[in-house]
């Protein structure tokens, strides 16, 4: 089955190196992708709440302690999670720029599916797709830059409705919470709310 060996980590080397070209890829194997994408960034986003949460212990923790040789511990490990705090932050940026990627090409996919032209990517080179992953893995390339230069590339303004299409990272993470309380995923209104609003804020601190 397509994506039980695939990892979101080698997104573009599998999308320039398989036999498959990309203009010939399926909506449910962009949707796939784009499931593993999602799994992936929640875990990332999980760890970041987990290591604030350990930074702010020892950080408390330091305040209170007189023994110089245990505090500068502490702040070692509070340097060490910091360190990782932005490894993931950067790991975090990657993996949103591709789900963005992912969820555009399917877009366009259900859009030549629906006018039964089925070739719709096909103007999607490889040197497209190359770019795309220069750009993604670019740490100086903000997302809302990333995402002017995917539309372009992929033409989504001619393809896909404008309002699904301007939307922002930030405005999607909402769209993201209802379709899980339409499929019944979240259930309480009050844990969806939170979950939006973390998730805006956690996109519009990342654009920063």
């Amino acid at each position: 089955m397509f994506g039980r060996n695939i990892k979101p980590l080698a997104l573009f080397d599998w999308l320039t190196k398989r036999k498959k070209r990309l203009s010939q890829m399926t909506r449910s194997e962009l949707r796939r992708q784009e499931l593993l994408l999602e799994k992936e960034r929640t875990r990332l986003l999980n760890r970041m709440t987990r290591i604030a949460t350990d930074k702010q212990k020892l950080f408390d923790q330091g305040v209170g302690e007189r023994v110089p040789e245990v505090r500068k511990m502490l702040a070692q490990e509070f340097e060490l999670k910091t360190t990782e705090q932005l490894m993931l932050a950067r790991q975090l940026n990657i993996r949103s720029k591709e789900m963005m990627t992912v969820s555009r090409l399917r877009m366009l996919r259900e859009s030549a599916d629906r006018m039964g032209t089925g070739t719709s990517l096909g103007r999607i080179s490889e040197a497209d797709i190359l770019k795309l992953g220069r750009l993604i893995e670019s740490d100086s390339i903000r997302a809302e830059v990333y995402q002017e230069k995917l539309d372009e590339i992929l033409s989504v303004g001619a393809e896909v409705d404008q309002g699904a299409a301007a939307i922002s990272r930030a405005g999607q993470g909402v769209m993201d919470v209802w379709e899980k309380m339409d499929r019944g995923a979240i259930a309480d209104a009050q844990e969806g709310f939170d979950e939006a609003d973390r998730s805006v804020r956690e996109k519009q601190a990342a654009a920063e």
